[in-house]
């Protein structure tokens, strides 16, 4: 089973940048935690990250046939990015959306995501162990389509 770790905007300044929202894990941590995770789930992993929108819709769609699901954190792009949306809905892969915050408890602008609709579900609000939740979800759906097929 592999799967793809999309993270985008600012994601790349995780451990400086407002550790009272994002907590003090850089993302180099935090992909060190979901690879220790992935051994245990019996999965593989490859990471992007990108502050670019079209490089993020590039990405997603080069998943199509060569993993078997996407996490994703499109991080300000959640709120807007039709074509984010679009590409995750184009893949017809198993997505899950994270947030390493509540989005639902911070400023109103956040609390939609137009994305989420068209992801498998969506972890929000533990902090880095978002990822790690929404890993162990997505596992589960992979390997729940696979004895269903």
């Amino acid at each position: 089973m592999k799967i793809k770790v999309i993270n985008g905007p600012n994601l790349n300044l995780l451990g400086s940048r407002e550790p009272g929202v994002y907590g003090s894990a850089t993302l180099a941590e935090i992909e060190a935690a979901l690879e220790v995770l992935a051994q245990e789930l019996g999965c593989k992993l490859e990471f992007f990250q990108s502050n670019h929108e079209g490089d993020l819709v590039d990405c997603i769609q080069a998943c199509r046939d060569s993993v078997d699901g996407i996490l994703i954190n499109p991080a300000a792009y959640t709120h807007y990015s039709y074509a984010i949306r679009d590409a995750i809905a184009a893949v017809n892969l198993p997505v899950v959306e994270v947030h390493i915050s509540n989005i639902h408890q911070r400023e109103s602008f956040r609390h939609r995501s137009v994305t989420a609709p068209v992801c498998c579900g969506q972890v929000v609000g533990f902090g880095a162990d978002s990822y790690l939740l929404g890993l162990r979800g997505l596992v589960s759906i992979i390997s729940r389509r696979r004895k269903e097929a």
